[in-house]
């Protein structure tokens, strides 16, 4: 006789931990969800406050009630608080500690060479009076004996000096090296590029994966706009100053008009991308359309002649399933959508990876 198995079947147990995953991730939802809302309901006391306290309700002023009044709460609630800060932060305090500490690095060996060079300077003038010394010297004596002893004199006056200066020049070499690593450390650090007044590549990159995390958290929409000199106005202007004169006026009609959360930041070779937070693709359609208005209506004069700017945008969307470079990729995708539909904007999105 067969033996009978009693208790759960495999199916059944498969069915049982299908039902816990599922409560498991309801619960997770069900927290999530009273964490907004109790978090929802503490942003309208904060509000409440200000206008209880005639004050404008700034972003400045709305930080500082939401701290203060932070303290009043249950030790649960500023966990739970703390947690999206944490979640939010960004570490560009810790980045300007670093590079604030690598510059006086730097400062202060460019004192030290400084120090050291005024010291090399002092010690070849006293090179020089030794030799007009010896010089006289020679020219009062006329014996061999005389310019003998006077040759023995300025041999060790010079020996002692090569000395010094061999060593001087020693700990010039190391405080060389030493200010190079410092500007290497500072470039390396630096989150802006000085040649268009926006962000860097690197920080670029650091706040794209950032605000991923976000979104991956709170599922909010946010998206990237790249934008770079039209091809075909490039193409025109034989003169590389201008076309650079003609890419900062992209650059500064960026700045202008950007909110204070946008991220603008210089990619490279004139290419320029802007992190659009808590912004769907919709709304980065409208937000492209404006820039291209605003461009095509700047003047830009080379001598007596007014050259029309244009711009290509291609337009994406912040997805955590997609890393930062598939996502650079697909804004690059956007542009040449737009050269070959001959519009100013086009938009493509990376479809994210099914998991398996």
């Amino acid at each position: 006789m067969p033996p009978v198995f009693r208790g759960k079947s495999r199916r059944n147990i498969a069915a049982v931990e299908s039902d816990e995953e599922l409560t498991l991730e309801e619960e997770q939802s069900a927290q999530k969800e009273e964490r907004d809302a109790d978090l929802e309901q503490y942003a309208k006391e904060v509000l409440a406050a200000l206008i209880r306290d005639n004050l404008p309700p700034t972003p400045n002023n709305f930080s500082l009630y939401f701290d203060r009044l932070l303290d009043k709460k249950s030790e649960s609630f500023k966990k739970q608080v703390l947690s999206i800060f944490e979640l939010e932060e960004s570490n560009d305090a810790e980045n300007t500690i670093v590079l604030e500490q690598n510059l006086k690095q730097g400062f202060a060996s460019i004192k030290n060479i400084l120090s050291l060079t005024a010291s090399l300077y002092k010690n070849l003038t006293i090179v020089s009076k030794i030799l007009d010394k010896r010089k006289r010297e020679l020219l009062e004596v006329s014996d061999s004996l005389g310019v003998k002893s006077v040759a023995e004199a300025l041999e060790g006056d010079i020996g002692k000096l090569n000395t010094i200066l061999k060593k001087q020049s020693v700990q010039m070499k190391e405080l060389y090296e030493e200010t190079g690593s410092v500007i290497k450390k500072v470039e390396e650090e630096s989150i802006f590029d000085n040649q268009f007044g926006v962000y860097n590549k690197r920080y670029l990159f650091a706040k794209i994966e950032k605000e991923s995390e976000l979104i991956k958290e709170f599922k909010h929409d946010s998206s990237l706009i790249m934008l770079e000199l039209s091809k075909e106005l490039r193409s025109s202007i034989h003169n590389s100053k201008i076309i650079m004169l003609m890419t900062r006026t992209i650059a500064r009609l960026l700045l202008k008009t950007s909110r204070r959360s946008d991220i603008i930041a210089h990619y490279g070779k004139g290419i320029f991308v802007m992190l659009l937070k808590h912004t769907d693709i919709e709304s980065a359609k409208k937000a492209s359309e404006r820039l291209c208005d605003l461009v095509a209506n700047s003047n830009f004069f080379l001598a007596d002649k007014e050259i029309p700017l244009k711009v290509a945008i291609g337009i994406t969307k912040i997805d955590p399933a997609n890393s930062v470079e598939e996502t650079i990729v697909a804004a690059m995708d956007a542009i040449d959508a737009a050269y070959e539909s001959g519009a100013c904007y086009a938009v493509k999105i990376k479809e994210a990876k099914k998991s398996e």
